[in-house]
């Protein structure tokens, strides 16, 4: 229900409200008229898609219908992916009602963004539990869908070591990765489905440049807050990307943690934030990625200490209502924009997150019933 309110919210402010849409419908249209999709069209939209060309194929049932049902059925896809991949975590009823709950403002701020963000992180999830399910092909297939609209879903071959069966995994991957990259070519040529792979990287490339801006909505990352604390943009993704990425796999060392569901899901609650924290793409609607790795750890903690519920306290506050009319303008706009501080309790619980797969038994200090 909140994603048709927030689809229809969005309509009936006109089309500066749903510019997000408009940018994704003309994927759709311009891949089939063989035009650039990465650049301005300030005709239609502003700001330009960023997303690689085979959304175009995703957004097509929606793009070829009047854009205030397209719009609907849209945020409606988005919501069924996010939900079902909710219903398929190895937690109870109850946890699962709770894990929805305390990601609903997230889900909102995505929702009313008209985003894909939502969609992106049931697949996260779904590519972990289809290799906890031993369903191999489904979650190659989560990940590529992922990988080939946004990049963020290669992020699923974290449970790699965890795949019983990787030589179907790998067929899996390498099959469906070949047709995900014709299906474009398909509705347009193999030429233009190419030269799109090419702008693509180079689309990216330059908004990765553009969000080390100081003051503007992208970057609320953990490099974003150091980088607008010390006031220099000029800082690299580089000297925080690979630290971070050895801190990331320090826990694969732990062999022995494999066998146990719970130590996958810790790291999956990890990749989930890593993948946020470590991006300077990062903005407002992207936290529903991140949060949900916040709740996936919350849930699993079987001894909930003051400090344990004081973190989750500290995320739903100042993450996921940094933008409401919870904090003043002034404060939104001098501190939490400024500094990216949307991003500071997550960072906290990323790092609380490596602790405990770095030194807790698995298969005795977590729960999931």
């Amino acid at each position: 229900m909140i994603s048709i309110i927030s689809a229809i919210s969005k309509y009936l402010g006109g089309p500066g409200s749903y510019n997000n849409y408009l940018i994704f419908r003309n994927v759709y249209t311009n891949t089939l008229a063989e035009k650039n999709i990465y650049l301005q069209y300030p005709d239609v939209h502003f700001d330009s898609n960023h997303y690689g060309v085979f959304f175009s194929v995703l957004i097509a049932p929606f793009a070829i219908l009047p854009d205030w049902l397209g719009m609907v059925l849209w945020n409606v896809a988005n919501t069924l992916v996010f939900l079902f991949a909710i219903h398929k975590l190895p937690f109870s009823s109850q946890k699962k009602a709770f894990f929805s709950w305390l990601c609903l403002q997230e889900f909102i701020t995505a929702a009313v963004s008209l985003q894909f963000n939502i969609a992106l992180t049931g697949l996260l999830i779904l590519s972990a539990v289809y290799i906890y399910e031993r369903k191999e092909s489904q979650s190659a297939i989560s990940i590529l869908i992922g990988f080939f609209v946004k990049l963020y879903g290669i992020a699923g071959l974290s449970a790699f070591f965890f795949i019983k069966n990787k030589g179907k995994f790998i067929l899996s991957l390498l099959g469906f990765g070949v047709l995900f990259l014709i299906l474009p070519m398909l509705i347009s040529s193999p030429n233009f489905g190419l030269q799109s792979y090419a702008d693509w990287f180079q689309s990216l490339s330059e908004k990765n440049i553009s969000n080390h801006t100081l003051g503007n909505r992208q970057d609320y990352s953990l490099m974003g807050i150091v980088r607008r604390v010390l006031g220099n943009p000029d800082i690299s993704n580089l000297v925080f990307l690979i630290p971070g990425i050895l801190v990331f796999a320090l826990p694969y060392l732990r062999v022995k943690q494999y066998k146990n569901l719970p130590f996958q899901l810790m790291i999956l609650a990890s990749t989930l934030l890593f993948i946020v924290l470590f991006s300077s793409s990062s903005e407002s609607p992207t936290y529903i990625i991140a949060v949900s790795g916040v709740m996936i750890w919350f849930i699993m903690q079987k001894e909930k200490s003051p400090f344990i519920i004081g973190l989750l306290i500290f995320v739903i506050v100042l993450t996921c209502f940094s933008f409401s009319d919870l904090f003043p303008k002034f404060i939104k706009e001098n501190y939490i924009m400024k500094y990216s501080l949307k991003a500071l309790p997550c960072c906290i619980v990323w790092f609380r997150v490596m602790y405990e797969l770095m030194t807790k038994d698995f298969e005795k200090d977590y729960k999931l019933d």
